[in-house]
């Protein structure tokens, strides 16, 4: 990212602003638990609690919509209710790697998208968001903790990253390019350090995340 892009990357709150994230388990993690609401144990958790206490004037919205297991198809599902409802004024999404894992590791494609629906659908919610909220657009892209690049899932995901950085073009979202920046980091910090199975990142490498969002954002 050049230096105008990062710039151009930037993000002003407001007084009483609505900002969801919403995605998959990475979002999610255990929000419902009585010991992690509202925000859950993640890098939402980092995040809000980060812009909260930056910003505690604003009095701030921060909502986590995340869902364990979801793909694009089930986000699409139920959009209006965790999205649309809230009227996101910065809406944040991370979706993606369930539909490759089941697809390509479970070799199961019942409600996962191939990259083409993928885009199509991600595309669909964006503009409907943009349409009905007027949302400011952060995606972060999906992601896996993986050094092994004949991996087929992880060959699969690559794809998926490079679509969804058109997608967030096309749309002036905001993009948080994690995998980029994963790969560079575990030539250093082993895959294993991050993440146990590839995908869910220990509570530290969540906190890293919510350190690039929030550097990519400018918040």
């Amino acid at each position: 990212m050049t230096r105008s892009e990062y710039m151009k990357s930037k993000i002003e709150l407001k007084p009483n602003q609505t900002i969801v994230f919403i995605g998959d388990s990475i979002t999610d993690a255990e929000r419902m638990s009585a010991a992690y609401k509202p925000f859950g144990a993640g890098y939402v958790h980092f995040t809000a609690n980060a812009l909260l206490a930056k910003y505690p004037q604003l009095n701030l919205n921060i909502i986590n919509s995340g869902v364990s297991g979801n793909t694009i198809h089930d986000l699409k599902t139920r959009w209006q209710r965790d999205c649309i409802s809230h009227k996101p004024d910065i809406l944040s999404i991370l979706i993606g790697v369930n539909d490759i894992w089941r697809r390509i590791a479970e070799n199961d494609p019942s409600g996962a998208a191939d990259l083409d629906e993928y885009d199509s659908m991600y595309r669909q919610l964006i503009s409907q968001t943009k349409k009905e909220c007027n949302s400011r657009i952060v995606i972060i892209e999906p992601f896996m903790f993986c050094d092994d690049l004949n991996n087929p899932v992880f060959v699969e995901l690559r794809r998926f990253v490079e679509k969804v950085r058109t997608i967030a073009a096309d749309f002036n979202a905001v993009l948080v390019p994690l995998q980029k920046a994963i790969d560079e980091r575990i030539k250093e910090v082993p895959p294993q350090n991050w993440s146990l199975d590839m995908v869910h990142p220990e509570v530290w490498a969540h906190a890293w995340i919510s350190q690039r969002w929030l550097e990519v954002t400018g918040l």
